[in-house]
């Protein structure tokens, strides 16, 4: 129909003019006809094609929800993972520094001359061994042992003397 178109405008016969405006006034018709059919189209298919458009979205939303939350239940692992780890850190962390101020308080009291616990349980390991010792000692001669210290005084405790004031 162009071609029809420009054919005339280049070349018009005599009555030419007349059949260009009938031909122009034709293709604005068809034109016209076309929107209206298109128009008319769009209002029938448009609540199918909404429809369609809503189930599509539907569709889209569940998919969407499902990744979000596969990827924060990850996420979380993830997560749970690492505070385990820095946790694990930090233990381990506190063990070394009570580890460093023990040794550090040991050798201060070493220094000052205070006795251990160890130097303690040692020392009495010893006595009891001592007592033992005395003990089998005092059975394999016969004597019976003398009671002093505490035992001795059996709670009385003895008076010293006054001296005289001048």
């Amino acid at each position: 129909m162009l071609k029809k178109m420009k054919a005339a405008a280049e070349d018009p016969p005599v009555g030419a003019s007349k059949d260009l405006s009938k031909s122009v006034l034709e293709s604005s018709r068809q034109i016209w006809l076309a929107g209206l059919g298109a128009f008319s189209r769009a209002q029938q298919e448009g609540r199918k094609v909404f429809d369609t458009l809503v189930k599509q979205g539907e569709v889209l939303e569940s998919k969407t929800k499902r990744t979000a939350i596969d990827t924060a239940a990850a996420a979380g692992t993830v997560a749970k993972a690492k505070a385990k780890e820095v946790q694990a850190m930090a233990g381990g962390t506190w063990d070394k520094l009570e580890q460093v101020f023990e040794a550090r308080v040991a050798r201060a009291l070493s220094k000052l001359g205070v006795h251990t616990q160890n130097d303690v349980q040692r020392l009495t390991e010893r006595v009891d061994a001592l007592a033992d010792a005395v003990n089998d000692l005092i059975k394999a001669t016969g004597a019976k042992p003398k009671a002093r210290g505490r035992a001795a005084s059996s709670g009385k405790a003895r008076k010293s003397p006054k001296r005289a004031s001048s």
